[in-house]
């Protein structure tokens, strides 16, 4: 089937000039928090304009680089709902050329060509009818870009090109395998698919040629549906089959807001309700969905926008199907609000009364389909064990009080045990040290499995039974040889109530590693010095020397 492309270059930052009253000529960047390992890792640049790329400014920099760079450069916060809401003028515009079309993301529209193209005479045709539209109505720069497949006709309109039909795969064939990231329409799905890309980068698969050579099948048994998707982009091939499917009645959830909703955010509330009833749906079915309609009814007209959902972020979840629905009716507030002269315009929030009341909502699930071919799993996240232990931890807190259920986040420090910060279920609270930085003298890769509460007393001895000493220098005693310690460590099977010292032998071992934290403190300085060392028991230690007696601190797998 073929697809039309509508790109809006640097969307994030257009938006987002165009709600701060900023000219478009002015060198700008969209920052956004970086994550690493599920913690905050800094800010850096997500989206930059085309003047702050002319001066050296890049995605993935941080805010001082950038401003070294360009030191004028307009630093905007990055802000999903602004930039779906700020998009819908450009929907509406290309409306007015095509019919049916989808919003990939915000920025990115998706639109059958083949009627629209015949219609206007060509491809080439029915991409500048687009392109005029969009700058007749809203004043912004687009491309556009026609050809068989997601990726194809996505990475066409980067060029502003037209792929003639049968080409595509040729067209994919020598670009990087990290191009797939431009197809992915959840952020939430960019890391996966960039992990992804990065690991078949080392198998040898450097481009999307390379990938699209290998069977299907080997593909998905190795790598499963994130595999499968990439492998079918690849190919040139769309990820779902052209023909569409008709709403199933069972799929649509409605409600009838009595009264008619004044505010957007008394809407949403609605469509939290709606998004978790057709979520449950799907998911009672074993069902997941290609595309999101979303439709308000008010008592002058209706209001209908199809959002597509994103098989590499693995579909759509209760909440983001609720955040998409907001998003819509922001947008459809700033839209009617500009072209009525009404207030509201760029940046309206959700307390901002809508121009009409809405007295009907409703979501619909289209191009359904069995979510995943794969059986599964007896426990883990596709057995939905994610979910029941997230309401089991809810439902303990509700009893306990908020601060009695901890999870674990990364954050700076040189010590294993100082990495770890303990955050309330729940909260997003940031590390009290910043993980990003240097941190000098921290211990190397890997960190250990298991952080002792309190650490055990431990003697190091050598081959002739003498404790190991360090001295200020570094230089060892001896090397070790046997590890002693009480029993109870993680993983080491002990009667309760034994004190007999349990004795290891060493079969190897590395360090030294010193660690000197403010030591030029006399009351808060801490010296001592780390060894990692392997058991005969296949079992790995993580010991510390601090005033010449040994201690455990934690346990390698």
């Amino acid at each position: 089937m073929r697809t039309a492309v509508l790109w809006v270059p640097d969307w994030p930052v257009v938006a987002a000039l165009a709600v701060a009253g900023l000219d478009a000529h002015v060198p700008a960047a969209v920052l956004g928090a970086r994550s690493r390992g599920g913690s905050t890792a800094g800010h850096s640049v997500v989206a930059v304009s085309a003047v702050a790329r002319a001066q050296g400014v890049r995605r993935g920099m941080r805010r001082r680089q950038a401003q070294e760079r360009c030191p004028e450069l307009a630093l905007l916060d990055v802000d999903d709902a602004r930039d779906a809401r700020e998009f819908e003028p450009v929907a509406a515009a290309a409306e007015t050329v095509v019919a049916g079309l989808e919003v990939a993301r915000p920025g990115l529209l998706l639109l059958p060509a083949d009627g629209a193209a015949r219609y206007h005479g060509s491809e080439r045709a029915l991409a500048r009818e687009l392109a005029g539209a969009v700058a007749e109505h809203t004043g912004y720069e687009c491309q556009v870009g026609v050809a068989d497949g997601l990726l194809t006709a996505v990475l066409a309109a980067r060029q502003d090109a037209v792929v003639p039909a049968g080409e595509a795969r040729a067209f994919l064939a020598g670009r990087p395998v990290g191009d797939l990231v431009h197809a992915v329409t959840d952020p939430s799905g960019i890391t996966a698919v960039r992990e992804a890309a990065s690991l078949w980068w080392r198998l040898g698969l450097q481009t999307l040629g390379d990938l699209a050579a290998l069977p299907a099948a080997q593909v998905r048994s190795r790598f499963g549906d994130l595999g499968l998707w990439a492998h079918r982009l690849a190919s040139g091939q769309d990820v779902r089959p052209p023909a569409r499917r008709r709403v199933e009645p069972e799929l649509v959830v409605a409600e009838e807001l009595d009264p008619p909703a004044l505010r957007v955010d008394v809407a949403t509330f609605a469509a939290r309700r709606l998004a978790e009833r057709l979520h449950g749906l799907l998911a009672a079915r074993g069902l997941a969905c290609g595309r999101l309609r979303i439709t308000a009814r008010t008592e002058d007209e209706e209001l209908e926008r199809v959002w597509r959902t994103d098989a590499a972020a693995g579909g759509m979840s209760a909440a983001r199907i609720t955040d998409r629905v907001r998003w819509q009716l922001e947008g459809w507030l700033t839209a009617s609000a500009a072209g009525r002269g009404r207030p509201g315009g760029p940046g309206a929030g959700s307390a901002v009364p809508v121009v009409a009341p809405i007295a009907h909502l409703a979501l619909a699930a289209e191009e359904v389909a069995p979510a995943g071919a794969l059986q599964p799993r007896l426990w883990g996240p596709d057995a939905g064990e994610d979910d029941r232990a997230r309401r089991a931890l809810g439902r303990v807190q509700g009893l306990l009080g908020g601060d009695s259920v901890l999870t674990v986040a990364l954050q700076g420090g040189r010590a294993a045990h100082e990495r770890v910060h303990l955050v309330p279920f729940g909260e997003d609270a940031a590390p009290a040290r910043d993980p990003a930085l240097p941190w000098p003298g921290a211990l190397p890769s890997p960190a250990p499995a298991d952080l002792l509460p309190d650490p055990a007393p431990a003697r190091v001895l050598d081959d002739a039974g003498r404790d190991v000493l360090v001295d200020v220098r570094l230089a060892m005693s001896g090397e070790p040889d046997v590890v002693t310690w009480l029993p109870g460590l993680p993983g080491q099977p002990g009667q309760p109530g034994a004190t007999e010292a349990v004795a290891r032998r060493v079969v190897g071992w590395a360090g030294p590693w010193p660690l000197a934290e403010r030591w030029w403190s006399a009351g808060d300085g801490k010296r001592r010095v780390y060894l990692q060392v392997v058991l005969d028991d296949g079992r790995g230690l993580l010991v510390a020397q601090s005033g010449g007696d040994w201690h455990v601190e934690a346990v390698y797998d």
